[in-house]
This record gives C-alpha cells, structure tokens and sequence, in this order.
C-alpha cells in the first residue's frame, strides 16, 4: 500500500513507540517483582515511572493528530519475557540472578533505544525530504 500521506508514515512509528513503552513498562514490573533487591526495584521503578511519562506524551500526539494507536506485533517483547522466566528459573544464588535481571533490564533499554532511533532516522528522512521539496519549490518561484 503506498504512503501519501505524513500521517501515514508517523501513526505507524508512533504506534510502535507507544507500544514499546507499555511493554517495557509490564517487563520492568515483572523484572522488579523478581529481583527481591531494594537497589534494583528502585531503578526499575524509576524506568517504568519514565515510561508511564512515554506513553502519556505519546498519547497526547495522537490526541493531537485525530488518531488512534495501531495494534502491532508485539512478538520480540513476549519472547524476551518467556526467555526471561525461563531461564531466571534456573539461575539460583542471588548475587548471579540480579546479575542476570540488570544485564536483562539493560538488553530491554538497548532495544527502547533502537526503536527510537529507528524514528528519529525516519523523522530525519522525512525533515530531509521537505527541504529539498522547499528548495525545489523555491528555485521554480524565482
């Protein structure tokens, strides 16, 4: 289906953003709930308050556009929580199963990370094409 549309192009990223963030806001809750560490409830904490802060602002732009988010495949997040479960049901001595859940909370950050840069570029392409179009535009005007 081709794009023609601007909105066309950002309701699908935006969707996929708003997404990201609720998930991410349950896998920190379950990551927390498994940790049985002050130290790490609190920085799991602080990163699902920053996602609830996401997800509101992302809420507000699609107030903002008439839309409504898309529904989008959420595969990756449900298999790094059954990869989550499953093997932090093996790992036994405390000091290795935080080691494990903060390289996981870490892994999860990496992946917010490359869904926001994945918009940011599309943004960047998009930005880069209306100020070719402008020039264009005003060369034929002079």
């Amino acid at each position: 289906m081709p794009v023609t549309t601007p909105k066309e192009v950002f309701v699908p990223l935006l969707s996929v953003l708003r997404q990201g963030a609720e998930r991410s806001q349950n896998i920190c809750e379950e990551l927390g709930r498994a940790a049985q560490d002050l130290e790490i409830k609190e920085v799991l904490d602080a990163r699902e308050f920053s996602s609830t802060q996401i997800r509101s602002r992302l809420d507000e732009c699609f107030r903002l556009i008439g839309e409504k988010p898309m529904k989008r495949n959420g595969r990756l997040h449900e298999v790094f929580l059954e990869d989550f479960r499953k093997e932090l049901k093996e790992i036994q001595p405390p000091p290795a199963r935080r080691s494990f859940i903060l390289g996981k909370a870490s892994r999860l950050m990496h992946l917010r990370i490359g869904e926001y840069t994945a918009d940011k570029l599309a943004f960047a392409d998009r930005t880069k094409l209306l100020i070719r179009e402008q020039l264009k535009e005003e060369r034929v005007a002079a």
